[in-house]
């Protein structure tokens, strides 16, 4: 393949695209202002963890060169922008001054005819006003496409080499010539099924905070529903199980518990709801405000659960946290569910002991004040009552039995709704889930088919 191209940020998106362009076959330059991390990576090493990834890096490696110098990127020919988007200060807000700052310093070393593909995650509207400030810039038309992304953590790999569906925007003079490009770029992807959408640059903006948007909304839907559940004695487990088997619903992200978390979902969720304000859309803004209301709660019920079992008090009690991490199989810690129910805990006075397969040094450098545990048996050592809070497959495969021996009392509360409360209850362990009956007798479903894929 001729085409030589850049990706400017190494984060989860940017790195995960460059190192599979390269297995593509391109020519590929990654380019990062975090020197630490460019320096790392020239010598093999993966700044993160994810699933695949070290595999795909290994076989792509001589395809792939890295860099913290703009000009090494003159003689590319397409430039993706995999920046970072984050909240702004007051939380509300989406920062775009990262892509505007990269695609803006790409302007000197940009090829008479090179396109400029933006891949963060923006507001509706940015693409347009970034396709004015680089005409500005250059004094003369930069070719600009957007095409968002559909990754999630713990399957950036797959979903970068098998999406579901690739996207482009595109709203300058020559969208023809743009579309061929992204076509010939992504042409292993449609080999192997994908489908493609080809519409303006609002539009694609929107997809994929939209998208986030629903499944937020569906996650919170659950877990209101396991309000219910909580009072009337229902078992929401069951219940999402019977729902989902409606095809116009599904199983996915219908998983009740701690709610939803990460660097995605939270993000996009608040500047959708920030630029439906400004544009009027009531109905839209009224809807995230809910949303956000009810994932907050999510994470207050398993405090509650934790001080019923604990007769009112968390003072001086031990506490284990099973689960620091987002979701399973990567060590993101940001917003995590997990991380703040312990730190809830830790100011109510316990001592919390936190345990996670990849994501302790992360959760260290986040919360220093609680205590880390690599071993969970020695995590759970004394304990007064563990808690379940991320769906890690580690914890369904423990022996209650061997993990009973070593608490103080055999009480446990499943956060994630992913454990199988007979096999505990037979252990001897009071075990209790936020929407699930207390009784002994659960109904017959298998929580393995419940999906564990909460985030971006």
């Amino acid at each position: 393949m001729s085409r030589r191209i850049s990706v400017s940020g190494l984060g989860y998106l940017g790195l995960v695209h460059a190192i599979c362009l390269a297995h593509e076959g391109f020519e590929v330059v990654g380019i990062d202002i975090d020197r630490h991390r460019v320096d790392g990576l020239r010598k093999g090493r993966l700044p993160f963890f994810e699933p695949g990834l070290e595999e795909v890096f290994r076989a792509a490696r001589r395809r792939i060169t890295f860099t913290h110098r703009v000009a090494d990127l003159a003689d590319c020919d397409v430039h993706f922008l995999c920046v970072g988007t984050p909240q702004s200060a007051d939380g509300r807000e989406t920062d775009t001054s990262h892509v505007f700052d990269a695609a803006l310093g790409l302007v000197p070393y940009l090829k008479p005819d090179a396109l400029v593909v933006g891949k963060s995650t923006v507001p509706v509207g940015t693409a347009a006003l970034l396709s004015t400030a680089l005409r500005q810039a250059a004094g003369r038309e930069v070719r600009l496409a957007w095409s968002p992304e559909f990754v999630r953590q713990g399957r950036c790999v797959h979903d970068t080499l098998n999406p579901d569906r690739i996207v482009y925007g595109t709203g300058g003079s020559r969208p023809q010539d743009d579309v061929d490009v992204l076509d010939e770029i992504f042409a292993p992807q449609y080999s192997r099924g994908t489908q493609r959408l080809v519409v303006d640059y609002a539009t694609a903006e929107l997809v994929k905070v939209a998208a986030n948007a629903f499944l937020a909304t569906k996650i919170s839907f659950i877990n209101a529903v396991a309000e219910l559940c909580e009072q009337s004695g229902a078992d929401v487990v069951a219940l999402a199980e019977a729902i989902g088997m409606d095809a116009r619903i599904g199983h996915q992200f219908l998983s009740a518990g701690l709610g939803f978390g990460g660097g995605c979902l939270p993000k996009d969720l608040a500047g959708f709801q920030a630029r439906a304000e400004e544009y009027g859309a009531e109905p839209a803004v009224t809807m995230m405000r809910a949303v956000e209301q009810v994932n907050g709660k999510a994470r207050t019920n398993v405090v509650e659960l934790a001080l019923d079992m604990c007769d009112g008090d968390l003072m001086g009690k031990n506490i284990t946290v099973l689960g620091a991490a987002f979701k399973p199989h990567t060590d993101d810690v940001r917003e995590s569910p997990a991380l703040d129910v312990a730190r809830i805990c830790d100011a109510l006075g316990a001592r919390v002991t936190v345990h996670d397969p990849l994501a302790i040094d992360n959760a260290k450098k986040a919360h220093p004040r609680l205590r880390y545990e690599r071993d969970v048996l020695r995590a759970a050592r004394g304990a007064d009552v563990v808690l379940h809070l991320t769906e890690w497959p580690d914890y369904r495969e423990l022996d209650p039995e061997s993990l009973g021996r070593v608490v103080r009392r055999r009480r446990i509360i499943d956060g994630r709704h992913g454990l199988k409360p007979e096999q505990w209850s037979r252990a001897g362990w009071s075990y209790r889930a936020w929407g699930r009956p207390l009784a002994s007798t659960f109904f017959d479903v298998d929580v393995d088919a419940q999906a564990w894929a909460v985030g971006g």
